[in-house]
């Protein structure tokens, strides 16, 4: 049984990349199956800190832009918007180039929170970032006003 509400379409999530932080790191969603969605950016002077390895703060990035999407894929878009609560992110390994890879797997898809586990893992398949992300989901209603 597959986890999404609506099913990825990887030319809409990429196109939606366009004019964000997704299109300034190269972020490209890859695949999917029932209970992952797959993404990668790019590892080069674009995402790297001082001394020439990924940074953590781009692996964040990563992290949460697969997690966020998955959320949005899980719900009805007409009635509901997601937004990230907290993410954590343990840096197990630095990277200096190509590109790295997150998967996200739901560990608790509920009413009002998403709970994803999200793992990056470099061109040869080593973990380098581990991440939680958890997602509220708020009725379209409750939208906080802009300022």
């Amino acid at each position: 049984m597959s986890v999404w509400l609506n099913t990825p379409v990887l030319e809409h999530l990429n196109s939606m990349q366009k004019n964000t932080i997704g299109e300034l790191l190269d972020i490209r969603f890859e695949s999917f199956d029932d209970n992952s969605l797959t993404a990668s950016m790019v590892v080069d002077q674009r995402t790297h800190q001082p001394y020439g390895l990924l940074h953590g703060g781009a692996s964040v990035v990563l992290a949460e832009t697969v997690g966020s999407t998955a959320s949005y894929l899980c719900i009805d878009p007409k009635k509901f918007f997601c937004v990230g609560l907290e993410i954590n992110a343990n840096h197990l390994r630095g990277l200096r180039s190509g590109r790295v890879t997150a998967v996200a797997h739901p560990v608790h898809i509920g009413r009002t929170t998403h709970v994803w586990d999200i793992r990056l893992t470099s061109d040869e398949g080593k973990a380098s970032c581990i991440s939680r992300l958890t997602m509220a989901v708020v009725p379209l209603g409750e939208q906080p006003p802009t300022r």
